[in-house]
């Protein structure tokens, strides 16, 4: 059933805001903010404007009534460009560590591999050894029937 039963729901519909209308409020407040802050600036001395570095942010709520050290919380701290060392090595993310041991690992065992000393490339020489014995056993049996074959093939026609 809907809503408001039977009749349908009495209220308004509603009402949705353009863009352009939220970025002007926007805007609008901005410029508000500065005018206040600007105001401010004015009507403090210079000792005002260099202590208010140095005194962290104001707290909303219980938070300036309780301390609360949060370990894993990081502030971004932005750096000036003068500050930003290019020559200094990047630091690799733990995924890229990761992929770079991988593929050294891969390097490695592929190169064990082909020298013979890893376990599967042992078993796989075992395996071809026995192949190629069985491979020249049935080529020797083959030469064998052959020349009966001929042998009889010999004493047949005389």
């Amino acid at each position: 059933m809907p809503r408001g039963g039977k009749k349908g729901h009495k209220g308004r519909g509603k009402q949705f805001s353009n863009p352009e209308e939220i970025d002007r409020q926007m805007r609008a407040q901005k410029e508000l903010e500065e005018n206040e802050g600007a105001e401010g600036e004015k009507s403090s001395g210079s000792e005002d404007e260099s202590s208010s570095d140095d005194e962290p942010q104001k707290r909303k709520g219980v938070e300036g009534l309780i301390e609360i050290e949060n370990p894993n919380r990081v502030t971004q701290k932005s750096k000036k460009v003068a500050e930003v060392d290019v020559s200094e090595p990047k630091e690799l993310s733990r995924r890229e560590r990761e992929e770079i041991e991988k593929q050294k690992a891969k390097e490695r065992y592929m190169k064990l591999h082909l020298e013979g000393k890893t376990d599967q490339a042992k078993a796989d020489l075992a395996r071809l050894a026995i192949i190629k014995k069985q491979r020249e056993d049935a080529a020797r049996k083959r030469d064998e029937l052959r020349k009966d074959k001929e042998v009889q093939e010999a004493k047949s026609k005389r």
